[in-house]
């Protein structure tokens, strides 16, 4: 996932940053350098952990908690 990748992602479920972060158990900072692609002039790559997260966020699960349990989907808003 590039940074332009991970901000389209974003912005396609209509998140803030600050509201991303949350979702991703981030600080709003990391979102920023994600979207950026760098830090202090160094470049930052997107965890495979965050790409994943994003993944399953973008395909409504809010939590998993292990195998043989059920999946907690994301609320909707409509």
């Amino acid at each position: 996932m590039e940074p332009g990748d991970f901000k389209k992602w974003r912005k396609t479920l209509r998140l803030s940053q600050k509201d991303a972060a949350h979702l991703l158990g981030l600080k709003r900072r990391m979102i920023q350098y994600y979207e950026k692609g760098e830090r202090d002039g160094e470049k930052v790559k997107i965890p495979r952990a965050v790409r994943l997260a994003c993944y399953a966020i973008s395909d409504g699960v809010a939590d998993y908690n292990g195998p043989q349990r059920k999946l907690v989907k994301l609320k909707s808003d409509d």
